[in-house]
């Protein structure tokens, strides 16, 4: 059965080639893709976000400047996107921006930090409330220190869940009634397993199991609470058992009917497809379906989960596939081309 709409999504780029910025394409109830607009000329739009309301989308400005990087605010239009504001992330290179309410959570990657904002009522951000500095390290080449990967509000709770592929961890936190970070009394940090690398993460439906994508050693790690901690119950390898060459995971979502787990590789350049167990939350692997080209740095699915949209980086493309929302397998639709596409935001 057809999607019954189409849907426009953004696409945050990198804009050391051909890219000026933040794009606007859609997607028929066909799965074909469309290119609407440029929306907003802005410097290494990487990863985006908006509020609830679709009146707000935020986007990191991934540089260094004077030891920050920024975010920037714009009100949603018809038509474009209406620039509002800039406020310093709090450290170097932020690849990454969350948003719930009117809190705000922006992870720095080469800051090894995560910067907490809010939006005003004019649809701006506010400066910069609080900084979480990371410390620590792993045991690869590429945990010397704290790299903040991603940062995630718990749609449950009021905790912060920080994923830092330097210090290989996750940190657990929360924000006071002074604007301010918190560490859990209960558990500052669960440790991954050495090398892997903890990239972005997804929230199971139930909100009681959580799917963490490491980069560095490509595998899905189940976390579960025992108790009041919690633990990495399970992991399992994104990858084929025949492929040996060089892949790092990078981006993970899962169907709205948590059935069906999607993880993208980078090098093997492919979506990893799992059922999960809706008893325990274990994963089954599915199979493994070509991108269509290089680096897929970031993908998402529609908002009826009948398609997935993937962001080729290295090959400057598009690819839209229809979801069997039985098999979970994915049938290619569509290609258009795209400047260094990193982000998709439905």
């Amino acid at each position: 059965m057809n999607s019954p709409v189409s849907y426009q999504f953004f696409v945050g780029t990198y804009t050391n080639g051909d890219s000026e910025g933040i794009y606007k394409y859609s997607i028929s109830n066909e799965g074909k893709l469309s290119f609407v607009g440029l929306q907003a000329k802005t410097n290494n739009p990487s990863f985006l976000a908006k509020t609830i309301d679709n009146k707000t989308l935020l986007a990191v400005d991934e540089t260094e400047e004077d030891g920050t990087g920024f975010v920037k605010s714009y009100k949603i239009t018809k038509d474009t996107l209406l620039y509002k504001s800039k406020s310093k992330s709090g450290g170097a290179h932020p690849c990454f921006v969350s948003v719930k309410n009117n809190q705000v959570l922006v992870a720095n990657y080469s800051g090894g930090s995560i910067g907490y904002l809010k939006i005003d009522d004019k649809n701006g951000l506010t400066n910069l409330l609080d900084l979480q500095q990371h410390f620590g390290k792993g045991t690869t080449e590429r945990q010397q220190k704290p790299h903040a990967h991603s940062a995630w509000f718990h749609p449950k709770t009021n905790e912060i869940i920080a994923v830092d592929l330097g210090t290989n961890e996750l940190w657990f936190s929360s924000i006071d009634k002074q604007d301010n970070f918190i560490f859990s009394e209960i558990q500052q940090k669960l440790k991954m397993q050495d090398g892997a690398g903890p990239r972005h993460l997804t929230f199971h439906p139930n909100n009681n199991w959580i799917y963490v994508l490491n980069e560095l050693d490509n595998t899905v790690s189940l976390i579960k609470k025992e108790g009041n901690m919690y633990v990495v119950s399970s992991s399992i390898s994104t990858l084929p058992k025949s492929f040996t060459k060089l892949s790092n995971g990078a981006d993970i979502h899962i169907s709205k009917d948590g059935e069906f787990l999607y993880a993208s590789n980078r090098g093997h350049d492919s979506i990893v497809i799992y059922k999960a167990n809706s008893q325990d939350g274990l994963l089954e692997l599915v199979g493994f379906e070509t991108v269509k080209g290089k680096n897929p740095r970031n993908f998402s699915l529609t908002p009826d989960d009948n398609f997935l949209v993937v962001a080729n980086q290295d090959t400057n493309n598009l690819i839209s596939f229809k979801r069997d929302l039985k098999t979970g397998k994915l049938i290619f639709i569509d290609e258009i081309k795209a400047a260094n596409p990193v982000c998709v935001l439905f």
